[in-house]
């Protein structure tokens, strides 16, 4: 092996610390920057998935209190944000131990991104997020 510097190559570097893992030599490998990357995968995960979870509330928040703003497409937006939504949740089921902190954050991107869109004089935004997780994500559940 090479050697290669995490912070000279990175691509050189998982590919060279991948290959000593599956070789089985954990003895020459970079455990300390391994161990960081992984913790910054879970964390690009969890932006992830409050970004997905922002989405949706931003479809939401639209679709009840600024109706006249709603696009022709509007149902079919919101059952797409909740598909990408349910499905990283599936992909990464312990972020469900998240979900009051992803969603307070959530809201508060797409409160800030809908109140920023309909300007100083529409205050019909709540302040806290009006819909339980499961309300968000029902199908059947459209905010007319």
């Amino acid at each position: 092996m090479a050697n290669v510097k995490y912070d000279r190559d990175f691509y050189a570097w998982a590919n060279e610390q991948a290959a000593l893992l599956r070789a089985g030599e954990v003895s020459r490998a970079d455990v300390e920057n391994i161990a960081e990357e992984l913790e910054r995968l879970g964390r690009t995960e969890k932006r992830e998935f409050v970004g997905r979870l922002t989405a949706l509330l931003s479809l939401l928040l639209k679709a009840r209190f600024q109706p006249r703003k709603r696009s022709p497409s509007w149902k079919t937006e919101i059952a797409s944000a909740r598909g990408q939504l349910l499905e990283h949740l599936e992909d990464n089921p312990s972020l469900k131990d998240k979900l009051a902190e992803a969603i307070a954050a959530a809201f508060r991107n797409a409160r800030r991104a809908a109140v920023d869109e309909a300007g100083p004089e529409d205050g019909a935004f709540p302040a806290a997020c009006p819909w339980t997780f499961e309300r968000m994500v029902d199908e059947k559940f459209w905010p007319d």
